[in-house]
């Protein structure tokens, strides 16, 4: 009998090995610093005309004072040299200065007397003459952060996110009385509400992106929050369901949609604290009424997979604070400390947690055993009603 073979112990790398790893690296290096070196291997790649491209950030109105955010999203240094409100030059003050590398940040200050309620247009001239404007559609006092200023967002986080859901929870006891018919229509009416809220936030995101400029890439950070959500949910999701009883399946499956449901709020919470925070009181109103006619139907779907499992108050007093709670946080985010790529990553992971919560519930309780499957209609006729749902509501909404 032949004596097996005894496998070779691997060898950990040395510095020869190091360096074979950077050679390639280095090399690369040597080339772009040729290319560089000789302007384009001898073409003219010097732009005809200066390419500067600007940022607006948050713009914070106090009495008699504007203060204008910025970046520079340029490839080369930006000089502010004038700046016109309303078409009329007006003195400014820029700290730390008036000129901006590539990616610095600045704030702009304005000593004017603004009107509460009217609307103001700020034009900034580069020393290029190059015109970057940005606009203040109503005028109003930011909100600074205060005791009464975060009691207020947390009341308006409560309102969109916590009530709605402890509202929709309370169909808990006719959801237990549904047939199997019954019930996989509403699951199936889950997975419809969770895509339309996945493709809704997926477009809010890529639209508010597209305003970030070249270099923050702003399709990229929507690409990366959408993916790694749902790699990152995938994978605690499969952790929890290696080993345990069906119910716990079934509570770790409610516990994934809160948090989906959850992370797509904060979103929410961010776009009304931000409505507000410009001044736009009455379109801040108007996204807390329609997200609540909306988020009722996120506590319906938090409690479906759990509906005849009869959960204890203090389960579904959680499963409430995590799909509702995060509401409050996006609006204090949104309302004081705005800023627009974070509020495009959050974006794109609430979109990425809902999506992949609609593949696990059609997964684990719908199209499971498609083979055995006998109610292929009432599977497509609520994941129709679902996304029906909330396109009507979304009438109301926008």
């Amino acid at each position: 009998m032949a004596t097996p073979l005894n496998p070779s112990p691997r060898r950990r790398p040395g510095i020869a090995g190091l360096l074979r790893l950077l050679v390639p690296i280095l090399l690369l290096a040597g080339v772009i610093a040729l290319f560089v070196y000789t302007r384009g291997a001898g073409l003219n790649v010097t732009p005809a005309a200066p390419i500067e491209t600007v940022q607006f950030g948050r713009t914070i109105l106090r009495p008699g004072r504007i203060e204008v955010h910025l970046r520079n999203t340029s490839p080369q240094p930006i000089t502010i040299a004038q700046v016109a409100i309303n078409e009329a030059m007006w003195p400014f003050a820029v700290a730390p200065g008036p000129t901006l590398p590539r990616l610095g940040t600045a704030a702009l200050a304005l000593e004017y007397p603004w009107v509460h309620g009217e609307a103001y247009e700020i034009t900034l001239h580069s020393g290029n003459a190059i015109a970057f404007t940005t606009s203040i559609p109503v005028a109003a006092t930011t909100a600074e952060v205060s005791g009464a200023t975060l009691r207020s967002f947390s009341l308006i986080g409560v309102y969109v996110g916590i009530v709605p859901v402890i509202l929709g929870m309370l169909w808990l006891p006719l959801l237990a009385r549904l047939g199997e018919r019954g019930m996989t229509f509403l699951m199936s009416a889950t997975v419809g509400l969770l895509l339309y809220l996945g493709l809704d936030a997926t477009s809010e995101a890529l639209e508010l992106g597209a305003e970030l400029g070249g270099p923050f890439q702003g399709t990229g950070i929507v690409g990366i929050g959408i993916v790694g959500t749902i790699l990152l949910l995938g994978a605690v999701s499969r952790q929890q369901s290696r080993a345990g009883a069906p119910e716990g399946a079934r509570m770790s499956l409610a516990m994934l949609i809160a948090v989906g449901i959850g992370l797509h709020n904060f979103g929410e919470g961010l776009a009304i604290g931000a409505a507000y925070a410009v001044g736009a009181a009455a379109l801040g109103t108007f996204l807390v009424v329609g997200f609540i006619i909306q988020n009722i139907t996120e506590g319906l779907g938090i409690i479906a997979p759990i509906a005849r499992d009869r959960p204890a108050l203090r389960t579904l007093a959680l499963l409430a604070l995590i799909g509702g709670g995060p509401a409050i946080a996006g609006a204090w985010i949104g309302g004081l400390l705005y800023s627009m790529g974070w509020s495009v990553l959050f974006l794109a992971i609430g979109a990425g947690a809902v999506i992949q919560v609609a593949y696990q519930i059609g997964r684990e309780m719908i199209w499971r055993k498609a083979g055995e499957l006998d109610r292929p209609w009432a599977a497509f006729a609520g994941v129709m009603a679902g996304m029906l749902a909330l396109y009507l509501t979304g009438l109301v909404i926008k």
